[in-house]
């Protein structure tokens, strides 16, 4: 898709983003580098571009002061979307884009003779297109790369489970309680007896699974084989019907 084609609120972002994947065309240390900080400055401007618009545009109702406040940093961006646009996140992970903010910064302000792998900067460009997408209804790119496509069918199938895994928790909650991290929701359904321990032990399985491809620990085709993304869909089915 060219940025042309789209909502005329997202072509900053789109523009930024495409600019990071065509420098990835050309494999060099310094392009990866100037690639992950543009992804990053997509990230941002697309966040702050969405929790921006006019409500009848994305049906929010964000105060002027609270918007200047979340706009004042990275993290804020993050926990307002979070807060105002909780629908807008399936497939994406808050806390991964944050810790792949944290590496850009680290290139940005120390990046002489600091590099960064291609797999980290695909993954992050593939987590930017999947919110790109949310945020204004169509993709950037069908697919940054094979690999990272890969990765963006297991994050998107991993996020569903998370999802079902907190209605599940929300709907056996007597007080309406909603544990906040994943492995608090995981120790809430483990206690009420509403996991079996063989679900348990490939959740923690996948989980890290999942941790080590996010962060670059692993490479993709080594672990995201189609057995591991059919036991995911598995379990997001089996919890939605609970």
């Amino acid at each position: 898709m060219t940025t042309r084609s789209l909502p005329p609120w997202a072509t900053g972002p789109g523009e930024i983003l495409k600019h990071g994947l065509d420098l990835l065309k050309k494999d060099t240390d310094t392009n990866r580098r100037l690639a992950m900080i543009s992804i990053d400055n997509s990230v941002e401007l697309m966040i702050k571009t969405y929790l921006g618009l006019p409500k009848r545009i994305n049906g929010l109702a964000i105060p002027r002061k609270e918007y200047q406040e979340i706009s004042d940093s990275f993290p804020a961006l993050l926990d307002g979307l979070e807060k105002h646009a909780e629908s807008k996140l399936d497939g994406v992970d808050l806390g991964s884009i944050e810790w792949y903010h944290r590496l850009r910064n680290e290139l940005y302000h120390k990046g002489n003779g600091l590099t960064v792998e291609r797999e980290k900067v695909e993954i992050y460009a593939e987590l930017a297109n999947i919110l790109f997408t949310n945020l204004f209804g169509c993709p950037l790119v069908q697919q940054v790369s094979p690999k990272s496509g890969v990765v963006g069918q297991f994050m998107v199938s991993w996020l569903s489970v998370e999802r079902r895994l907190r209605e599940l928790a929300d709907r056996h909650s007597a007080t309406g309680f909603r544990p906040a991290g994943m492995i608090e929701v995981l120790r809430f359904l483990n206690d009420a007896s509403l996991l079996t321990n063989g679900e348990m032990d490939q959740l923690y399985v996948l989980r890290q699974i999942r941790n080590q491809v996010v962060h670059g620990a692993v490479d993709p085709e080594d672990v995201l084989t189609p057995d591991v993304i059919d036991k995911i869909r598995k379990l997001a089915e089996q919890f939605a019907e609970r």
